[in-house]
């Protein structure tokens, strides 16, 4: 062949405008086109007639040689393309039955190796794993030479098995579906189980590989889950009954808990995912529902006396686990707040403690509820109905003493806390003055207590006293607070009243020498009634009243009374201003004439009460500040006792303070207290009966008393209601109706 005539034609010749000026194409003729003759072959390709026998014996060796683990002589890729021509030329049925009878064969004859009697159960299970694994590795490599069979045949035909399941379907139905071997294997795994259960270690790695291969021939759930989780239940019921006997509860919480884990943890490393909610829920009914009461009653009130608080977060999370065991932990949580308040209130001995002990409980509660129950607001309520119920149970003391703690805390002289601490610590006592029922009572203590503490000037901080005025207002209303406030205004009103008398004094009484004089006004209705005490004061002091009466009558009308003197005494050392009461400056001054007096002879001369006499010699000669002498020494002043004036004084201080000894309160008084609240009820209880009967008219008894139970904010008894409609009656406010006796109509 030529040079020219191998030339192909040169494009680049031609001009970008596609035309080359030189070429006449009016001169190009047009070529006549080729016919392409297609003839049907002499004859048919055909295979050879042995093409069957010889291609399926060199498939049935690589077969058999994977099967015996022995090196093939034929390429993946030879066998694959064997297999593939015979599926081609329509032998695939045949193809598929003779690999299916060549498994057959092979995994029928397994079986024999499982059916020794003397074998070892850990031999067993792993002889059953080495064959299954080998039979699942066989089958992946079979598979991979039959693929082409796989995805046409098999797919075309939905009643076949695929290889791969075929391979499973034949192990199942020759080694697991016989009932020896399937009843050793299930056994075996059992008693892996409960050997690791029992604390021993075992193979999971055996038992995840075994337990998957129930699973990946479907018979987990029949042949091993329910068998599995009757073993679980008999073992945990008798574990369960066995250690509740025999542990605490708190060891047998950490013992379910750590069981529990356990459990999951199994569930985690070689159980199915579906056995988890029966396995769990199992160990749940046989460690804890079925001793829930138990738990309860032999465990609880231990942990919550001792303050177990990380048990008691166990405590809750287990029972949360368990149907209504919530509801059984609250109710018993109640019942112990209830026996163990009811300890604290009733006990009389206990009366001194017993709001410390409230407060210290209420909070040990409070963080039971917040840190061990989740903040379970089932539990907060159930703790506030529970305080409720047995403070009440001793009618009215515990309103007295919380009113009386109050005035403890609020007293000049509690060092025990700072502003901040006496804040929050006042905040703890209204949660309790919360659960009284009897708040007058609280009302009429804390009335008596603030006016000892504003007349005495022992209130610690006027902050406090209006704090704790503002949070009773906010409680209660301003009705309930309305005295407190008022005795507060009469005591600012009072200053302003001194400091416009010293002035008055100044200037209209220039003849008279100044004296220091505090008078407080007081309005009858905001205070407490107290007992008139008549004394003799010395003339000078006479004199300045009726100065003072004069020149408040002048202003107002009302009622006045004397509080603290600032009095100058003169010691060797030099002199000093005593700030005293009343009763204290009327016997130091008992001492200006004479220098050594008999007790005799200052109560004859100051006219002062015998009780009261004695407290204030006792505050004089008996405190700190020891402005006179008690012959004989001692604490106790009896009737011969003799006092001289302490000359030999000596304090660092200037002006020094001498208080008072405040007079403990007593039976009677606590009784007439007691007997003023309960008057002021029978007054409330008649203006609500007069108010529901003026509105309604007409109304049976017992509506009566249903609408006076809502109206009234103080506990009381339906005998006593009934007293009071029959007081009212006699009184004509009301009348019983002529036609029927249980119906009252009102009388305008």
């Amino acid at each position: 062949m030529t040079e020219n005539s191998t030339r192909r034609p040169n494009f680049s010749n031609i001009p970008q405008n596609g035309l080359n000026r030189n070429l006449n194409l009016l001169n190009i003729k047009p070529t006549t086109a080729k016919k392409l003759v297609i003839k049907n072959l002499k004859s048919e390709p055909k295979l050879p007639d042995d093409y069957r026998e010889q291609t399926w014996e060199k498939l049935k060796s690589a077969v058999l040689a994977i099967q015996q683990s022995k090196p093939n002589q034929y390429s993946l890729e030879e066998l694959y393309q064997a297999v593939e021509n015979m599926c081609n030329h329509k032998m695939a049925p045949t193809l598929y039955q003779k690999l299916y009878n060549l498994v057959e064969n092979h995994v029928s004859h397994n079986i024999e190796q499982f059916l020794a009697e003397s074998m070892d159960r850990f031999l067993f299970l792993k002889k059953m794993n080495d064959t299954w694994l080998a039979h699942c590795n066989q089958m992946i490599m079979i598979r991979s030479i039959f693929l082409y069979l796989d995805r046409t045949y098999v797919l075309q035909n939905p009643n076949i098995s695929s290889i791969w399941d075929m391979g499973l379907e034949l192990f199942s139905k020759y080694i697991l579906l016989n009932t020896l071997v399937q009843t050793r294997v299930v056994e075996g795994l059992l008693m892996l189980i409960e050997k690791e259960r029992q604390g021993d270690k075992v193979d999971r790695t055996l038992l995840k590989s075994l337990l998957r291969m129930l699973t990946d021939l479907q018979i987990y759930d029949k042949a091993f889950e329910q068998k599995f989780l009757q073993s679980t239940e008999r073992l945990y019921a008798a574990e369960g009954q066995r250690l509740m006997q025999e542990l605490e509860v708190a060891h047998y919480l950490a013992h379910v808990d750590k069981r529990i884990n356990e459990e999951n943890e199994r569930v985690l490393h070689y159980l199915d995912s579906g056995t988890k909610y029966q396995l769990i829920h199992t160990v749940e009914k046989q460690l804890l529902s079925e001793h829930v009461t138990n738990i309860l009653q032999k465990g609880l009130d231990q942990l919550l006396s001792e303050n177990r608080i990380t048990d008691l977060t166990l405590f809750y999370q287990l029972l949360s686990r368990v149907k209504n065991g919530l509801t059984e932990l609250c109710t018993a949580f109640n019942a112990y707040i209830k026996k163990r308040g009811r300890t604290i209130v009733i006990d009389p001995e206990k009366d001194k403690t017993m709001v410390q002990e409230l407060l210290d409980f209420k909070d040990c509660m409070d963080n039971v509820v917040i840190v061990c129950f989740n903040k379970n607001e089932k539990f907060g309520n159930s703790l506030k109905e529970a305080f409720e119920h047995f403070i009440n149970q001793r009618t009215n003391k515990p309103a007295e003493l919380i009113a009386k703690f109050v005035d403890s805390k609020l007293r000049a002289g509690n060092k025990e806390a700072t502003e901040e601490e006496l804040e929050r610590l006042l905040d703890k006592i209204m949660v309790l003055f919360r659960f009284i029922h009897g708040k007058d009572v609280f009302e009429a203590f804390y009335k008596k207590d603030l006016a000892k503490r504003l007349l005495v000037g022992k209130s610690a901080s006027v902050d406090a006293e209006k704090s704790m005025l503002s949070k009773l207002k906010q409680e209660c209303g301003g009705g309930f607070t309305s005295k407190l406030e008022g005795m507060f205004k009469d005591m600012e009103l009072s200053k302003d009243i001194n400091v416009a008398f010293k002035q008055h004094f100044t200037i209209n009484t220039r003849n008279l020498s100044p004296v220091d004089m505090t008078v407080n006004i007081l309005t009858m209705g905001y205070w407490p009634t107290y007992q008139a005490m008549d004394v003799t004061l010395p003339d000078q002091m006479v004199k300045f009243q009726d100065i003072f009466k004069d020149f408040y009558l002048s202003k107002h009308s009302g009622l006045e009374s004397y509080n603290g003197n600032p009095l100058w005494a003169s010691f060797k050392t030099g002199p000093k201003e005593l700030v005293v009461s009343l009763f204290q400056t009327l016997v130091i001054l008992v001492f200006n004439k004479y220098n050594e007096v008999s007790f005799d002879y200052i109560k004859a001369a100051t006219n002062i009460e015998d009780g009261e006499l004695r407290r204030t010699l006792q505050s004089l000669a008996c405190g700190k500040a020891r402005v006179l002498i008690k012959i004989p020494k001692g604490r106790e002043i009896e009737d011969n006792d003799k006092f001289k004036f302490n000359n030999d004084f000596t304090n660092k201080l200037f002006r020094i303070k001498i208080n008072q000894i405040q007079m403990k309160e007593t039976t009677e008084e606590q009784k007439a207290t007691e007997e003023r609240v309960f008057q002021d009820r029978q007054y409330q209880i008649d203006a609500a009966i007069v108010r529901i009967m003026k509105m309604r008219k007409t109304l049976s008894h017992n509506l009566l008393i249903s609408e006076l139970y809502l109206q009234l904010k103080f506990p009381v008894k339906p005998a006593d209601l009934k007293k009071r409609i029959e007081s009212l009656i006699d009184r004509d406010y009301m009348e019983r109706d002529k036609d029927n006796p249980n119906q009252y109509n009102y009388v305008a």
